[in-house]
């Protein structure tokens, strides 16, 4: 076969190929948390309570499914017919933004959170997980409040209904941190404070 031809069914090759790919799809951004919103799961107004809240959007939907708490983010996302279909997820970085009314401007990538179970801080729901941006203010919250590192991939409905029966709450947990957290890489830090 003659070398011109050749490179060109390279050439052409290369460039079919690049057809195939997409742009990646802009995720949808955090929608504010308003007054008179409620919870998709339990119907709680969101904005009456403490503690990091959660959205998650599914499939293609255009809006947000709104949560009071990230106990009940999580429960609604590990049931199997959700799992499939999430998109993606928010929580708030709850080391940039007060407890007892975490800011708009404050949510995070649920996929990409540390969390901390078991501390002495209480949601709108009782028990709730703690979301932080970095590994090291998750260490630094459960240094403080007591509780158990996790990661996103993590949390699953065993550790939720134990989380929800006081069994991880407390003093219990008090300096445990089981040091979980495969589904990240070191990109978070491994610092010890805010």
């Amino acid at each position: 076969m003659p070398r011109f031809l050749l490179l060109s069914l390279l050439l052409l090759t290369l460039l079919l190929a690049g057809c195939g790919e997409s742009e990646p799809v802009a995720l949808a951004a955090a929608e504010p948390i308003e007054s008179g919103d409620s919870c998709h799961v339990c119907g709680m107004l969101i904005d009456e309570h403490p503690g990091p809240k959660g959205q998650a959007f599914l499939d293609k939907q255009g809006s947000a499914l709104k949560f009071c708490s990230t106990a009940e983010l999580f429960a609604f996302l590990r049931q199997p017919e959700n799992e499939t279909r999430l998109s993606h997820a928010y929580v708030h970085d709850v080391a940039v933004t007060p407890w007892s009314q975490p800011a708009n401007d404050a949510f995070i990538l649920a996929s990409e959170a540390w969390y901390v179970a078991g501390h002495d801080q209480r949601g709108s729901m009782g028990h709730t997980l703690a979301s932080f941006r970095e590994r090291h203010h998750a260490e630094a919250f459960a240094e403080t409040h007591g509780g158990e590192l996790y990661a996103f991939d993590d949390i699953d409905l065993d550790l939720l209904a134990r989380l929800s029966r006081g069994e991880l709450g407390g003093s219990e947990a008090m300096g445990g941190m089981a040091g979980h957290g495969s589904g990240h890489g070191d990109d978070h830090g491994t610092g010890g404070g805010h």
